[in-house]
């Protein structure tokens, strides 16, 4: 008899049901968690677990002492912190070539334009420049609708990183 559910995300009633049919208390306590279970399927993986935590305001203070491992550092040492931004895309790269020379003549739009957004914040990462050797690193945090360099100290509401 073949199982709706794999047997490793049953509960130990449940599992004890299906090994003895016979046994009405198993079987009874195996429905609810087959019941449970149900409303999961047809998810991601593992998107049971996940919740996607957001915080409404971030405080970063200006510098920061943490490890720089760059070759003339490799020790803790005072960091100045930036926030990540992309740069600008370049009008020479071989996609942009590409997709300039297919989007030219008659024809209209030739690639899918994607509209299925799905994320209203975006992940922070921050730019560490070590102030000894002057090396750069990236450190990302997590999602937040609000984010500040330098502000003032934490207050109600708000998280200090």
């Amino acid at each position: 008899m073949p199982f709706p559910i794999s047997m490793f995300n049953l509960t130990c009633a449940a599992r004890a049901s299906f090994q003895n049919p016979n046994n009405k208390a198993a079987a009874a306590a195996s429905s609810g968690a087959l019941a449970a279970r149900n409303d999961w399927e047809g998810r991601g993986r593992g998107e049971e677990r996940s919740v996607d935590w957001v915080a409404t305001m971030v405080n970063v203070p200006k510098t920061k002492k943490t490890y720089c491992k760059n070759k003339a550092c490799r020790k803790h040492t005072l960091h100045k912190v930036t926030q990540y931004k992309k740069g600008k895309d370049s009008l020479s790269a071989q996609g942009k070539r590409r997709y300039d020379r297919k989007q030219s003549g008659y024809g209209g739009q030739t690639k899918p334009v994607f509209h299925k957004k799905a994320k209203t914040t975006k992940k922070i990462v921050l730019k560490l420049q070590c102030q000894s050797c002057k090396h750069y690193s990236q450190h990302p945090i997590k999602r937040c609708k609000h984010f500040e360099i330098g502000g003032d100290k934490k207050g109600k509401g708000t998280s200090l990183f």
